[in-house]
C-alpha cells in the first residue's frame, strides 16, 4: 500500500537565522538531544530523510516550510524568506521527484507577490499547493486583502494547507498569560491554543463568505481537524443565525465540501472515529508531522484503524493523489 504523508516539515539555515529565529531559540531553550535531533532532521532534504522513510515504510513526503513561515515578517523580508525556502525545496524535488512533493511558502504580507510566487512554483517547479501558517500579524484569510492568494489557488486548482500559528499577542496575554514562558508557549501553542486558533481562522473564512466567493477553493487542516469535527454539529445548529442568512451554504457544507483533514500527530482512535463520522472517508488523509511525529508510530496507527482495506488505501494515498495530483 502506497503511503503519502502530507504535513512534513523542513527548514533552511537562512530561515532559522531570519523569520525562524524565534522558533530556533525556543527549541534551543528546550535543550538537549531532542532539539539537536529536530534541527538535524528538519535541515535534511536528502539521503538521511529518505533512509528514515525507507525504514518506516513511507513512500512520499509532501514538504512544507516549518512554522512560523514568512507570515509574521515585514513584506520585503517575507518575500525573501519564501523565495529562499522555495528554491531549496525545488532543488530537493528535482533530486528526488519520486519521494518528495512540495507546498510553496508564501509571503502573505504581500498578497500580489504571494500569488505570483504560488503560480510560478506550481507552473515551473511542480509544487502541489501552498502552506499558510495562520494569521499575518492578526489579519486572517477572510480579509479581502488576501484574496489575490485565494483567487490564484482556486484558478490553479491547488489546495492551501492552513497550518497553525500562535494566536496574536493580545490573545496570548489575555488567555494564556500568568505562566512561565515555556508553559505559556505550550498552552498557547501545540498543547491547545494553535488548534483553537486554526479552527477560529477557518470559521472566520466561512462566515465572511470566502467559500462563496471562491467555491472551488480547497483548504487542508491537520491534527484531525483542529477540534472542528467535534464542534461541527453545534456549529451547524448555532451558526444558522451568525451570518444573518447571507451565506449560500451551511457551515457543515463548507466543512465537508471545501476542507480536507489530516492526522498530523493525532494518532488517537476516538478522535479519528469522530472525524470519520462527521466528514466521511473521502476527506481524510494521512500525515506524520515529521520530525515532531514518528513515521513508524503514525503508520502503525493507520494500519490498525478499524476500517476496510479500500478505505485504508483512500486515507493512505488515494485521497492525496486526487487532491494534489500526485
Amino acid at each position: 500500500m502506497r503511503t503519502i504523508a502530507l504535513e512534513e516539515h523542513f527548514t533552511t539555515p537562512a530561515f532559522l537565522a531570519g523569520a525562524g529565529r524565534g522558533f530556533k531559540e525556543g527549541m534551543l531553550r528546550s535543550g538537549g538531544a531532542y532539539a539537536a535531533r529536530i534541527f538535524e532532521q528538519l535541515g535534511d532534504l536528502g539521503d538521511k530523510r529518505i533512509a528514515e522513510m525507507d525504514a518506516a515504510g513511507l513512500d512520499m513526503q509532501v514538504l512544507s516550510l516549518n512554522y512560523p513561515g514568512p507570515e509574521q515578517s515585514e513584506a520585503d523580508d517575507a518575500i525573501a524568506t519564501a523565495r529562499e525556502a522555495n528554491d531549496a525545496l525545488a532543488a530537493a524535488l528535482r533530486r528526488h521527484p519520486a519521494r518528495f512533493a512540495g507546498l510553496a511558502a508564501l509571503p502573505t504580507p504581500a498578497p500580489d507577490k504571494a500569488a505570483a510566487e504560488l503560480e510560478r512554483r506550481v507552473r515551473s517547479d511542480g509544487f502541489k499547493g501552498a502552506v499558510i501558517n495562520g494569521h499575518s500579524r492578526g489579519r486572517y484569510l477572510d480579509d479581502a486583502f488576501f484574496w489575490p492568494i485565494l483567487e490564484c489557488a482556486e484558478a490553479l486548482g491547488v489546495p492551501i494547507y492552513l497550518h497553525p500559528t500562535l494566536p496574536p499577542k493580545p490573545v496570548i496575554e489575555a488567555s494564556y498569560g500568568g505562566f512561565s514562558p515555556a508553559e505559556t508557549f505550550m498552552l498557547a501553542g501545540p498543547g491547545w491554543g494553535w488548534h483553537i486558533e486554526t479552527g477560529v481562522h477557518l470559521i472566520r473564512m466561512m462566515l465572511r463568505g470566502v467559500f462563496d466567493r471562491f467555491p472551488k477553493l480547497q483548504i487542508v487542516i491537520g491534527h484531525m481537524g483542529e477540534g472542528l469535527p467535534f464542534m461541527l454539529p453545534r456549529l451547524q445548529h448555532q451558526g444558522k443565525g451568525l451570518p444573518a442568512g447571507k451565506l449560500q451554504r451551511s457551515l457543515g457544507d463548507y466543512l465537508r465540501q471545501n476542507v480536507h483533514y489530516t492526522f498530523a500527530g493525532f494518532n488517537f482512535p476516538a478522535t479519528f472515529q469522530n472525524l470519520l463520522a462527521e466528514v466521511g472517508i473521502e476527506r481524510i488523509m494521512f500525515s506524520v508531522d515529521y520530525p515532531y511525529g514518528s513515521m513508524t508510530e503514525a503508520l502503525a496507527f493507520l494500519n490498525g484503524l478499524p476500517i476496510g482495506a479500500a478505505d485504508r488505501e483512500r486515507i493512505a494515498h488515494k485521497n492525496a493523489e486526487a487532491l494534489f495530483g500526485l
